[in-house]
């Protein structure tokens, strides 16, 4: 008999693993997706979609409109098909109740953005057999593996999370 394998730890990632998620990764929802072009989400999802993934928005404020020609939804119970991915761009206390729906939702990864860092909910989706990433972005690892990243507007200064002061 096997030992079990020792729990992720979610404080760095072997890029084995980020290269095996974004490759088996075809469908994405995307909890928190806006239409406003210089939110980090609109730059992510116009740079996944480009990449060929199936992005789903999931914004209950914007239900039924549309962010890059895709359909808006309000939750993952919406959503027309399952998503492999649920990647979360709220903050790290509404990522709880964002796994939770994942889990019922029957993804395969939830994805955690950058500073989205929520280690009960990452323990509840790695229970039910969910892989699990926190803290990073899958654009930026993407281009990172790519090794594309400069051309991506990193450190450009105009994309940003932090809300600009009036």
């Amino acid at each position: 008999m096997s030992a079990p394998s020792p729990a992720i730890v979610h404080d760095r990632y072997d890029d084995l693993y980020l290269r095996r998620i974004l490759r088996e990764t075809k469908t994405i929802a995307m909890v928190g997706a806006s239409a406003n072009w210089n939110r980090p989400s609109y730059f992510a999802m116009k740079y996944l979609l480009d990449r060929g993934y199936r992005v789903i928005p999931v914004n209950p404020a914007a239900a039924g409109q549309e962010i890059l020609g895709q359909k808006v939804y309000g939750s993952l119970a919406e959503l027309p098909q399952k998503a492999d991915m649920v990647d979360i761009f709220r903050n790290s206390e509404a990522a709880g109740p964002i796994t939770d729906e994942a889990i019922r939702h029957g993804a395969k990864v939830v994805w955690m953005q950058l500073g989205v860092v929520n280690d009960a909910a990452a323990k509840r989706a790695e229970d039910a057999g969910l892989k699990v990433v926190m803290n990073r972005c899958p654009k930026i690892e993407h281009s990172r593996l790519a090794g594309t990243i400069e051309w991506h507007g990193i450190a450009s200064g105009v994309i940003s999370s932090r809300k600009r002061a009036l």
